[in-house]
C-alpha cells in the first residue's frame, strides 16, 4: 500500500517512471490545500510501486504550466549516471533492517565527535555509512568521546555545500549509501555507548528548483518568504516562512522522522543566528539585552525553534538539542516551561575566534586575563559547547590550528627521525595546551571536528571545478596517527588522554574558580572541583618552586601533564611526583603548594584521597 500527501494551492499528479503518464495518477483534494492519492496492493500483496521506483510529481499550475518535482517527503533521492537532476526513488525494501539497541542516556558532559561521513574516508573518494560504521566509530570510541555529530546528512545535490544547502529534508544522502546502512551504522554506535547527533538545517533551504523545495508549486512563496525576505543574500538560498501552519508541520515532522525512523539522539541546529534576526546576523551582531527582545528579532522563527525544542522533550527528555548562535540571546538555553528557546547547549562560537585572533598575534602578547574572560563569558544555567575549532576553521580558505601554528613544516618536521624544529615544538606544545584550557575551563560539553585531535596537516576542499573535482582535500587521514615514524601519533594520544581524564574526574561539571592570571609570568591557574589546573604559556621561561593557591590541603598527584614523552614532551615533572600544600592563603585560596611548571605546558593535580 502506498500513501502520498502533499501541501499545495494548485493540483498535483504523482508520476512514476514506468509511463511518466501525467494523468494516470491524479491525487484527490482533501481540503485546506492537502492532496492525496492512496494506491492499494495489487491481488497477490504487491505493492503499486515497485521498489527503487523512481517517482515525481507533476504539478498543473492555473497559468497552465506542468512542473515535474521530488514530493518533499520523498525519503531517498538518487541521481543516476548522466543526469544533473535528481530524482526521487521509492525506497521500500522488502527487508527493513530492525534497529538491535536501545538508545545510550544522554551524556551529562557532552564530548562531540563531529563527523563527515563522506570525507571519513582514508581514499579520495566518498566514504560510506558502511566505511564509518566499521573504521570510524570503534575510533572514536577508542578516543573517549561519547557523542557523534554527523555533518551533510540530509540530502544535497551539491556535494561542495558541505551539507548546508539542503535539497531534500527527509532524504538521507544517497552518496553514502542506503537508508537502512544508515540505521545499521547509527545502531552500531548505539551498541558502543555513543549518542549520534544530526547537523539539521532549518534556517534556509537550497534554491533549486527541479531536485528541491524552491518553487514548488510554481511561486516563489510555497515553503518559503516571498520576495525579499524570502532569499538570504550571503548564502544565495531560501528563507522559510515560519508563520506558515504547513510549513512548522513540514519543519516538525522532520525531526520527529529522524528520530524515529533512523534513531538519531539529537540535533545541532544549524544557523540559528541566522534564524532568529531579521538581519540575519550579517553586519554587526546583536549582543545587548535591546537587541535580543527589540524589534530585530525574527518571532516566528524563534516560535518555531521553541515549538522544536518542546516536541524534542515530548518524544524524549533523553533528546539533546544545540544551537549554533553566535549572539548569546538570553533564555535561549533556558527549559521552554521556564519561558527560554529550550536548547540543551549552545555553542561556545567566540572561543575559536579568540585563538585564531592569538595565532595572529605573537606569543609575548597574549593577554591571559582576556583569555580567562573568553573562556568563561557565559551566562549562568546556559551550558556551552566549548571548541578549540570545528569544520568552519578547517574549509579550504582558512586554516586549522595546527596549520596556523605549522604551516608548510607539517609537511616535512613531523617525523622522529629528525630533531623537532622551534616551530615544531612550539606547535605541538600549543595544540595540546589549546584543547586542554578549552575543554577543562571553557564550557560544560567539548566539541572536536574529526582529524584536528592529531593536527590534520590539510585543509578541506570538496571536489568542484576550481580544483578539477577532486576528491584529494575532501578525505581524512587516518594513516597518519598509525605511522610510528611520525609526531601525529603524539597529539593523538593527548586527545584520548584528555577525554578519560575527563571522564574519571567529571570536570566539565564541576564549580570552577579562577586563582591567577599573572601576565608576566604568562600563567594561569584555576579549579574546577577538586582538581588543580597550573597553563605556563611563556614561549622560554619556566618556573621552579612557583607559589599557587590550592583550596583543598593534602598531598596532589599529577593526573595529566602535555608535558608527558608520550605526548612529544620532556617529561619534565616525573609522573609519581608529589607535591604538598601549606596552610597558607595565596591569590584568595586558603592553602598554597609549590609545583614547578615549565614554559609551554600544562598540568592538572589532583588530591589524593585518605
Amino acid at each position: 500500500m502506498v500513501l502520498i500527501r502533499l501541501f499545495l494551492a494548485v493540483r498535483p499528479s504523482l508520476v512514476i517512471a514506468d509511463d511518466w503518464n501525467k494523468e494516470s495518477h491524479a491525487l484527490k483534494s482533501v481540503g485546506f490545500g492537502k492532496w492525496e492519492i492512496f494506491l492499494p496492493d495489487d491481488a497477490e500483496g504487491v505493492p503499486a510501486i515497485a521498489h527503487e521506483s523512481r517517482v515525481k510529481v507533476c504539478i498543473r499550475t492555473p497559468d497552465g504550466r506542468h512542473l515535474d518535482r521530488i514530493p518533499p517527503w520523498m525519503t531517498y533521492v538518487k541521481q543516476t549516471v548522466g543526469n544533473p537532476v535528481y530524482d526521487g526513488v521509492f525506497w521500500n525494501p522488502k527487508v527493513k533492517y530492525e534497529r538491535k539497541w536501545p538508545r545510550p542516556s544522554a551524556p551529562v558532559r557532552l564530548r562531540v565527535y563531529e563527523s563527515h561521513v563522506g570525507m571519513a574516508s582514508e581514499d579520495p573518494c566518498v566514504g560510506t555509512y558502511v566505511n564509518f560504521k566499521e573504521k570510524i566509530l570503534p575510533y572514536v570510541k577508542d578516543l573517549g568521546y561519547n557523542a557523534i555529530q554527523l555533518m551533510a546528512i540530509m540530502e544535497h545535490a551539491y556535494y561542495a555545500s558541505f551539507g548546508y544547502q539542503v535539497t531534500n529534508f527527509f532524504a538521507a544522502s544517497s552518496r553514502y549509501g542506503t537508508p537502512e546502512e544508515l540505521k545499521e551504522m547509527i545502531d552500531e554506535a548505539h551498541r558502543l555507548g555513543l549518542v549520534v547527533l544530526l547537523d539539521v538545517v532549518h534556517s534556509h533551504a537550497s534554491k533549486n528548483v527541479l531536485d528541491g523545495l524552491n518553487e514548488f508549486d510554481g511561486t516563489d512563496h510555497c515553503y518559503f518568504h516571498e520576495g525579499g525576505r524570502g532569499e538570504h543574500s550571503m548564502w544565495d538560498s531560501r528563507l522559510f516562512n515560519y508563520s506558515h501552519y504547513e510549513v512548522l508541520r513540514f519543519l516538525l515532522s522532520n525531526l520527529r522522522y529522524w528520530v524515529e525512523e533512523f534513531g538519531f539522539d539529537g540535533f545541532r541546529f544549524d544557523g540559528v543566528t541566522s534564524m532568529v534576526y531579521y538581519s540575519h546576523g550579517l553586519g554587526a551582531t546583536p549582543m545587548t539585552y535591546e537587541e535580543h527582545f527589540g524589534p530585530g528579532v525574527d518571532d516566528e522563527a524563534l516560535l518555531y525553534l521553541t515549538l522544536a525544542n518542546a516536541l524534542l522533550k515530548q518524544l524524549s527528555p533523553s533528546i539533546i538539542s544545540i544551537a549554533e548562535e553566535v549572539s548569546g540571546l538570553a533564555t535561549m538555553c533556558r527549559p521552554v516551561e521556564y519561558g527560554g528557546v529550550g536548547f540543551d547547549y549552545r555553542l561556545g562560537m567566540g572561543l575559536p575566534d579568540k585563538w585564531i585572533g592569538l595565532m595572529k598575534t605573537k606569543d609575548d602578547d597574549w593577554n591571559m586575563g582576556n583569555i580567562v574572560f573568553t573562556l568563561i563569558n557565559r551566562r549562568w544555567k546556559e551550558a556551552t559547547i566549548a571548541y578549540v575549532e570545528s569544520h568552519d576553521q578547517a574549509l579550504v580558505g582558512d586554516k586549522t590550528i595546527a596549520f596556523w601554528l605549522m604551516d608548510k613544516e607539517m609537511y616535512t618536521e613531523m617525523t622522529i627521525l629528525v630533531p623537532r624544529s622551534p616551530i615544531i615544538d612550539r606547535g605541538i606544545a600549543l595544540h595540546k595546551m589549546l584543547r586542554f584550557i578549552t575543554m577543562c575551563l571553557g564550557g560544560e560539553a567539548y566539541l572536536n571536528f574529526m582529524g584536528n585531535e592529531f593536527g590534520h596537516p590539510e585543509w578541506i576542499d570538496f571536489p568542484r571545478p576550481g580544483n578539477n573535482w577532486s576528491y584529494h582535500h575532501a578525505r581524512r587521514r587516518f594513516d597518519l596517527v598509525r605511522d610510528p615514524l611520525l609526531r601525529y601519533k603524539a597529539l593523538h594520544a593527548f586527545d584520548k588522554a584528555l577525554n578519560h581524564f575527563e571522564e574519571k574526574h567529571q570536570i566539565m561539571t564541576r564549580d570552577t574558580f579562577v586563582s591567577l592570571k599573572n601576565e608576566g609570568d604568562k600563567v594561569i591557574v584555576f579549579e574546577r572541583g577538586d582538581v588543580v589546573f597550573a597553563f605556563n604559556f611563556h614561549p622560554t621561561q619556566s618556573y621552579a618552586d612557583y607559589r599557587i593557591g590550592v583550596q583543598n590541603a593534602g598531598k596532589y598527584t599529577i593526573a595529566l601533564d602535555s608535558d608527558w614523552t608520550e605526548f612529544e614532551g620532556q617529561e619534565r615533572n616525573a609522573k609519581d611526583t608529589l607535591f604538598f600544600t601549606t596552610p597558607e592563603q595565596w591569590n584568595d585560596r586558603a592553602n598554597q603548594m609549590h609545583i614547578y611548571i615549565p614554559s609551554r605546558t600544562a598540568i592538572a593535580f589532583v588530591r589524593e584521597k585518605k
